[in-house]
């Protein structure tokens, strides 16, 4: 059986995982097109490429993101952007009888003060976080839709929000990048530089989940294989660590041996983000990386990619 997939953002971190963990699986009618190729914000270019592609599984990978800079710089951009992608991809999902419609968001989509760790049913029941509610809000709607698209006409559309994401093909660009790579990032360019002080934002005591791009990618084919119950489900690990514990790590995995200073006049954010993934791993997935290992291999992967950094621009 060879249904016809097509990842939208196929060339991003994430897309990228899923087409490398699909083609281990033996998938082999696997589509994608380039940004340039195919606007995802024009509604009739979307329209006609269901039409010509007729894929059978759509998996949308496709957004703008970025980390607290980003989103607090271009919040137009983050809303308008994100909307119009997700919207013309679900419409066009639903008009060409798409079997299976996979919708990624993230974790940002709950309220900054829920209880923890963050289940499904807390969704809309509070506040967001300020610094990145132009993105949130975008993904609830890509969430609602797809709720409203499952109950009204009963087709498998699934939502995926997976917590903290990093790995191979991350964003190391520092004005754009998620806290992760950008530490990475600073410790290496500070260690080359004969470890120099590195300065990073915050106080570094909220709490972080972090998940592997490689694990997310693989509960996108456990979606695909298996009919899932619900309409919306977390991905994470289950488990959580400080920042100043995060830049340990990655200080010690890069080799940087100077200072950390903490700016404390920059934002940190939601206080504590975990997830509660007990309704997938219920379902019978669960991640396979842990935290250590994935910034081993990510910090290889950018020692081997420096020249090929992307640095992004919004306009």
């Amino acid at each position: 059986m060879q249904p016809k997939i097509y990842i939208a953002g196929h060339k991003g971190m994430v897309g990228a995982a899923i087409w490398r963990a699909l083609e281990k699986k033996g998938f082999i009618s696997l589509i994608g097109k380039t940004s340039a190729e195919l606007d995802l914000r024009n509604q009739q270019a979307v329209q006609d490429f269901f039409f010509q592609e007729k894929p059978e599984i759509v998996i949308d990978a496709a957004a703008r993101v970025g980390g607290i800079l980003a989103n607090n710089n271009y919040p137009y951009q983050f809303l308008m952007d994100n909307l119009s992608i997700q919207n013309n991809l679900i419409q066009a999902a639903h008009e060409h009888n798409v079997n299976k419609f996979i919708f990624l968001g993230s974790s940002c989509i709950y309220p900054k003060m829920a209880p923890q760790p963050l289940k499904e049913e807390y969704l809309l029941t509070g506040s967001l976080e300020p610094t990145n509610e132009w993105y949130a809000i975008a993904k609830i709607t890509g969430v609602k839709a797809c709720e409203a698209i499952r109950k009204q006409f009963g087709k498998d559309f699934v939502s995926l929000m997976p917590t903290n994401l990093y790995g191979p093909y991350d964003n190391f660009d520092l004005t754009t990048s998620h806290v992760l790579p950008a530490m990475i990032r600073k410790f290496h360019e500070a260690k080359q530089g004969g470890d120099l002080p590195v300065t990073l934002w915050g106080s570094g005591t909220p709490m972080r989940e972090f998940l592997h791009v490689d694990d997310l990618a693989e509960a996108v084919c456990f979606a695909i294989l298996n009919k899932l119950k619900h309409h919306l489900y977390n991905v994470g690990t289950g488990v959580d660590l400080t920042i100043n514990d995060l830049a340990n790590k990655v200080q010690h995995i890069v080799g940087h041996k100077g200072q950390i200073i903490w700016d404390a006049n920059m934002p940190n954010g939601t206080p504590k983000k975990l997830l509660d993934v007990t309704l997938l791993a219920n379902e019978g997935w669960k991640a396979a990386i842990n935290l250590e290992k994935g910034i081993s291999l990510t910090y290889d992967w950018f020692l081997a990619n420096q020249s090929n950094f992307k640095q992004v621009k919004i306009n």
